[in-house]
C-alpha cells in the first residue's frame, strides 16, 4: 500500500537549499547522514493537471499549501524568505511563489477546496498514547489489588507468627 510521496527538488546548492528549509521553512527533518536531509511533511497530495495544448507530457511540479497565506507569507518574510511578487487569486486557492536557493521557484497557496486527508499522525499518536496510559492505569490497578492481598496475607502469617515466636523464646530462655 502507498503510503506516502517523496518529492524531490534539484538544487546547484543542495547544502543552501537543506538550511533554508530546514532554518526558513522550519520543515521537520531526518538527518540520514552526510549532509542528507529528508525533510518530513505531515501531509500530502497529488494531482494531475492538463498540459497546454500542443505541450507534451511530462512534467512535474512541487507546492505548498498552508490554512492562512497572508499570515504565513509574513511569518516567512520576517525569516528572510524572499516572494515573487504578490498573492494572487487563481480560483482553486490564494498563490504566491518564493525562491529556494541554487535556483529553485516554489509555490505556496491556500487552497479553497476541502481536503479530504488520511488521519493525522498527530491524531495517531493521541489515541496510542491515550490507549497506553489506559493499559498503564490497569496494570497499576491490578498491581495495587495483588500488593494489598500479598500484604493482607503477610499480615496474617505475621499474626500467627508471633505468637509461636514467644512461646520459643520463652523456651530457650528457660533451658
Amino acid at each position: 500500500m502507498i503510503r506516502g510521496l517523496h518529492g524531490l527538488f534539484y538544487s546547484s546548492e543542495p547544502e543552501a537549499a537543506r538550511t533554508f528549509l530546514r532554518d526558513k521553512l522550519k520543515l521537520p527533518y531526518s538527518d540520514v547522514g552526510e549532509g542528507w536531509l529528508i525533510f518530513d511533511l505531515p501531509e500530502g497530495d497529488l494531482g494531475i493537471h492538463p498540459t497546454d495544448p500542443g505541450q507534451a507530457g511530462g512534467g512535474h511540479d512541487v507546492s505548498f499549501y498552508c490554512d492562512d497565506l497572508p499570515g504565513t507569507v509574513a511569518d516567512l518574510k520576517s525569516r528572510g524568505v524572499e516572494f515573487d511578487g504578490d498573492i494572487a487569486d487563481h480560483g482553486y486557492g490564494l498563490v504566491t511563489y518564493f525562491r529556494i536557493p541554487g535556483g529553485l521557484r516554489v509555490q505556496l497557496y491556500e487552497p479553497r477546496y476541502q481536503k479530504r486527508s488520511a488521519q493525522a499522525p498527530r491524531k495517531v499518536a493521541k489515541k496510542a498514547a491515550k490507549t497506553a496510559k489506559t493499559a498503564v492505569k490497569k496494570a497499576a490497578a491490578k498491581a495495587k489489588t495483588a500488593v494489598k492481598k500479598v500484604a493482607a496475607k503477610a499480615k496474617r502469617v505475621v499474626g500467627k507468627a508471633k505468637p509461636a515466636a514467644k512461646r520459643g523464646s520463652t523456651a530457650k530462655r528457660g533451658r
